[in-house]
C-alpha cells in the first residue's frame, strides 16, 4: 500500500499513520528516511531552506516517531537516518548537519521513551553513498575526492546501508537502541 503525505506536517503525519493502523491493524517497524540536504554557505542560506530542511530533517522525523509511540506495538523497531556528515567539518554543510545533528538526539533521548514497550529506536549514519541525490552539485573530482576518504576507497552502496538498517529491524538487534550507527567504510 503506497500512502503520499508531506512529513513536514503534522497532520499528513497523523493521517499516514491512521492509514496504516486501519490497513495492517499495527506497526511494528519504522523507518523515518524521508529528508532534504541543502548545502550553502552561512551567506547565502535563506530562512526559507532553514525553516524547510528543519521541517523535513527533524519535524517530520519527531513526529513520525510520536505517532509511533502511540500506536507501536510491544517489541517495534525504529530506524531514523542522520548522516556521518554530522560529524566532520564539511563547508556549506551548517545546515543540514545541524538537522541531522538532532535527529540523533532525538533518537537518544527517546530510547528511554520507548523502552518501557520493548521499542527499540536507533539512526544510521551513512557516509557517501552512490546515489542520485549525493551526486546533485558535485564534480567528478569532488566524487572521487570523497570516494577516497573511508578505509576501502569507494563510494558506499546502498545495499551497504541496506543491510544494516534490515539488522536494526530485526530481532537480533533487541538489545540495541538509543545508539547512531555509522555505516560509512571507515569515513569517521
Amino acid at each position: 500500500m503506497a500512502v503520499q503525505a508531506d512529513i513536514s506536517r503534522v497532520i499528513e503525519v497523523e493521517s499516514l499513520f491512521q492509514r496504516a493502523v486501519e490497513a495492517y491493524g499495527k506497526i511494528d517497524i519504522l523507518v523515518n528516511n524521508a529528508g532534504i540536504m541543502v548545502t550553502k554557505p552561512i551567506t547565502t542560506m535563506t530562512e526559507e531552506d532553514f525553516d524547510k530542511s528543519f521541517a523535513i530533517n527533524v519535524k517530520g522525523t519527531y513526529f513520525a516517531c510520536q505517532q509511533a509511540a502511540k500506536h507501536m506495538v510491544n517489541n517495534g523497531r525504529i530506524i531514523n537516518f542522520s548522516t556521518s556528515v554530522a560529524g566532520v567539518m564539511f563547508p556549506a554543510y551548517s545546515v543540514y548537519a545541524g538537522t541531522k545533528g538532532a535527529v540523533e538526539q532525538i533518537t537518544r533521548q527517546l530510547a528511554k521513551e520507548f523502552g518501557p514497550k520493548r521499542i527499540t529506536i536507533n539512526a544510521v549514519a551513512p557516509g557517501p553513498v552512490n546515489t542520485e541525490l549525493f551526486a546533485v552539485g558535485k564534480t567528478k573530482e569532488q566524487i572521487e575526492t570523497l570516494s577516497k576518504l573511508n578505509a576501502f576507497g569507494r563510494l558506499g552502496e546502498t545495499a551497504d546501508i541496506a543491510s544494516v538498517v534490515l539488522f536494526l529491524a530485526s530481532e537480533e538487534s533487541q538489545w540495541i537502541t538509543g545508539q547512531t550507527i555509522r555505516i560509512n567504510g571507515g569515513f569517521i
